[in-house]
């Protein structure tokens, strides 16, 4: 991995969860997230991150579809990365999550509604007791930028390398279909007990849905 592929990848650093869905399109995925697409406006990076109130239960979700993944960039919110949205997101496919917050740092990947791998970065105890693919490319991407304030870029860099795709700063920063969506809103009303209330499902954990 080159290290200006992750020093495009600026808006994974802070606070960010992003998903990656197979053969869906936009408005497909974000209908999956529980939000009407019909709401969904063509805005900027700048532009949608306007929408934001200050609500920490109202996440900005932006769909675009690269080759034949289609991606959704969550600002300020963890939806993408609770259970029953990648359970609806994964379902007759296939979707990549990474989560990175204030207090816990998640990567999952779903296939048809089932969750095959689910792991908090950097912590050994929650490392996947059969082997998988994905802890050890984590780990030695996150090892290559050992000391560098990088977030979960290094991971997004490695899961688009696999995927074919790239959603650097400057892709990102196109208009995109964009909208606010509240934990509270339709399908996204009952998502059950998260981490500390607010944050990701850690691994090992049942939600009650």
């Amino acid at each position: 991995m080159k290290t200006g592929t992750v020093g495009s990848l600026r808006w994974a650093v802070a606070w960010v969860c992003v998903t990656f869905t197979r053969g869906l399109s936009p408005e497909e995925v974000l209908a999956r997230y529980g939000a009407d697409p019909d709401q969904a406006r063509l805005l900027d990076w700048d532009t949608a991150s306007d929408l934001l109130s200050g609500d920490e239960e109202v996440s900005l979700l932006r769909a675009g579809r690269l080759g034949e993944w289609t991606f959704c960039v969550e600002e300020d919110g963890v939806i993408g990365s609770l259970e029953r949205p990648l359970a609806e997101l994964s379902r007759e496919t296939e979707t990549y999550s990474m989560v990175t917050t204030d207090g816990i740092d998640v990567f999952q990947y779903w296939r048809d509604g089932d969750c095959v791998e689910n792991f908090e970065l950097g912590v050994e105890h929650t490392r996947p007791e059969l082997i998988t693919p994905w802890w050890d490319r984590v780990e030695a991407a996150l090892a290559a930028h050992d000391g560098e304030d990088a977030g979960m870029a290094p991971v997004v860099a490695v899961v688009a390398e696999h995927l074919g795709i790239a959603l650097d700063d400057a892709t990102l920063a196109r208009p995109w279909p964009s909208l606010t969506l509240s934990r509270h809103d339709g399908r996204s009303a009952t998502l059950g007990d998260t981490y500390a209330g607010e944050g990701p499902v850690p691994p090992g954990t049942v939600v009650i849905l």
